[in-house]
């Protein structure tokens, strides 16, 4: 039934008025972000669901919302940390709407009287950045196991599992944290770490590619408080500690040292 009929009943008269009345009630409502302004942290958004309108002869129309510009965007953040993230044109977001001016509140960050009378507004949304359709879920799936940060594609992440394991990936390397405290680094390329001072406790141990004899390069002075155990020959500017002879006191040469 046409809502511009006189209706006789009353009850179906109030059902129409408040449902009139809920139509201009804005809630929460599903968007795509059109642009980002990181300074003053407000996304404009397109509303993903359109409106209804009657035309001059009654019948119901779809239309495209209004562009909600201005938005703030909800980062998680609480106790002096902050979690940020890129946003960019195309991400879906969730707009909630206060049920009151939110101008007061948002210019200075403490409470205050609404400067307008509005409520549950389209001008007084906040933008909850994260909600996806089905043609934009993630692949693979999220990982029902554990809680992870991760690249969309899944090809870099930060995975902390039940156990305590931590682990950090991309591509080419790994950092992996064990729940007993071993520490595993795995890099496809070089390790560089740069510091004026570098101190390591414990026992060092180096192995080549594939578990075999490996290689250490210095350049610097080399202070050894200690003693140097050697299984294989020790040079010292290019001559060999294990095999080197040298004039004797009473003429000729003397042997390797034994």
């Amino acid at each position: 039934m046409d809502r511009s009929e006189r209706q006789s009943d009353p009850v179906e008269s109030q059902r129409l008025a408040q449902e009139g009345h809920q139509a201009r009630m804005w809630t929460a409502l599903p968007g795509i972000v059109q642009s980002f302004d990181p300074a003053a942290m407000t996304v404009s958004v397109q509303p993903a669901v359109q409106g209804s309108v009657r035309d001059e002869n009654g019948k119901s129309k779809n239309v495209q919302m209004p562009l909600l510009v201005d938005v703030p965007v909800v980062f998680p953040c609480g106790g002096g940390f902050s979690l940020t993230y890129p946003i960019r044109e195309g991400d879906e977001a969730l707009v909630v709407f206060s049920s009151r001016c939110i101008d007061g509140w948002w210019q200075g960050g403490e409470a205050a009287p609404p400067p307008d009378g509005r409520m549950h507004d389209l001008s007084d949304g906040l933008a909850i950045i994260g909600p996806r359709s089905q043609a934009t879920k993630l692949d693979p799936v999220v990982d029902i196991e554990n809680v992870q940060l991760r690249t969309d594609d899944g090809k870099a992440s930060l995975t902390m599992r039940p156990d305590y394991t931590i682990e950090a990936k991309n591509p080419q390397g790994s950092i992996t944290i064990a729940p007993a405290g071993a520490v595993s680094l795995e890099a496809s390329a070089s390790c560089t770490i740069k510091a004026p001072r570098i101190v390591l406790e414990g026992n060092v141990t180096t192995t080549g590619t594939g578990g075999g004899a490996g290689t250490l390069e210095m350049k610097g002075a080399l202070s050894l408080d200690g003693t140097l155990d050697a299984s294989g020959d020790i040079h010292a500017e290019g001559k060999s500690t294990a095999h080197h002879i040298h004039p004797g006191d009473s003429g000729g040469m003397t042997g390797e040292p034994s």
